[in-house]
């Protein structure tokens, strides 16, 4: 897990509720090429770090880590207290059909009658461009209505994009306004990106404390990169005391909700034994998951589990599948590349068409 530099926050790959699989970190700062696993210490311990990991936990995760942040979808605006829909509730129920064309029509007239959700969904249709032209610019416009009229999503959604500089000029400090607004009214995605704002020092002063508050609070509220982060922060002690349970405890929380980055590193605190004992099962469950998902740091440890038999039955031709995804994306490992060049010819060819059927089952889950 790559800590969190004073200066700005490391985040979490594609910074939407889900990850998606080409942008997670490729490597973890709890784990090496070559060793997959230490013998378990009773408990939970916080690691030894080498220099390497040290060096990892402050990098920057690749690209502008402020590029990404949370956007959530609108739930349920509307409150339906009867079992038939209201005149209010028809835009949205059309919208969760798919009917947007429809949607845009009934909400452009609830619009007019001053209805602050309706400005919303016409900002969020032309945001995302669903049955109309994308237009950043007009959602802007219907998301900005929307706030001044008090809808929270609105004046989230436009925190977004000012952040952004996605149909309005960029403005971090406009942004951090706008999420605060927002975050007064409980919104775990404003508080999270309040959050990052409070990390980075850029459109709020760095403040680690307040940072890990509002963490904390899209953390408990269901948030996984927020849960990622906080573990980060708890792991290094930034903005909070140093907590190694606590570091664990969040980690597995993201883990469990589907994070590949969480995954890969829960995974490889189970395997050397620093993490909650009663969760060391599964650690293989974990680590299997990121590696589906397209961490590639995760399918070279796949690689070394079955390759030494750790918690798994050894089996050289599923560590050479993976080992052969693995460098695809130019993970160097000269011990598995050395295991992979002494397999039979067979099982060599075993391993590549395994590889492959994994490659073209990954692009058909991309485009879905």
């Amino acid at each position: 897990m790559k800590a969190l530099p004073a200066a700005r926050l490391a985040l979490a790959a594609a910074l939407l509720i889900h990850a998606t699989a080409g942008s997670v970190a490729q490597t973890s700062s709890w784990s090496s090429t070559t060793d997959p696993a230490v013998p378990k210490p009773p408990g939970l311990a916080k690691p030894p770090p080498s220099a390497a990991a040290k060096a990892a936990r402050t990098a920057p995760r690749s690209g502008d880590p402020l590029s990404r942040f949370q956007k959530g979808p609108i739930g349920a605006p509307l409150e339906r207290a009867g079992p038939k829909p209201t005149a209010e509730d028809a835009a949205f129920l059309a919208f969760e059909r798919g009917e947007y064309l429809t949607a845009l029509t009934l909400a452009g007239d609830r619009a007019a009658l001053g209805d602050a959700g309706a400005h919303t969904l016409i900002g969020r249709i032309y945001d995302e461009g669903l049955g109309v032209d994308r237009n950043e610019v007009t959602a802007a416009r219907w998301y900005l209505q929307g706030a001044e009229l008090g809808d929270v999503e609105a004046a989230f959604s436009l925190g977004v994009m000012r952040a952004q500089g996605r149909g309005v000029q960029k403005d971090l400090v406009g942004a951090g306004e706008l999420f605060e607004r927002a975050a007064r009214q409980r919104h775990a995605l404003a508080n999270y990106n309040l959050a990052l704002l409070f990390l980075s020092g850029v459109g709020k002063p760095e403040n680690p404390t307040r940072a890990a508050l509002h963490l904390e609070f899209a953390a408990q509220k269901g948030v996984a990169a927020a849960q990622y982060d906080l573990a980060t922060l708890y792991q290094k002690g930034h903005g909070v005391k140093p907590d190694a349970f606590e570091a664990s405890n969040w980690l597995r929380r993201a883990a469990d909700q589907g994070m590949p980055e969480a995954e890969y590193d829960y995974a490889i605190l189970l395997l050397k034994g620093y993490a909650i004992n009663a969760d060391m099962p599964r650690a293989i469950g974990y680590l299997q998951s990121a590696a589906n998902k397209g961490v590639a740091g995760a399918q070279n440890r796949l690689a070394h589990v079955y390759a030494q038999g750790l918690r798994v039955a050894p089996d050289l031709i599923e560590a050479g599948k993976w080992r052969l995804i693995a460098r695809d994306a130019r993970i160097a490992d000269e011990v598995l590349d050395a295991l992979v060049a002494k397999l039979s010819r067979a099982d060599r060819e075993k391993a590549e068409i395994a590889a492959q059927a994994w490659r073209d089952q990954n692009a058909l889950d991309l485009i879905r």
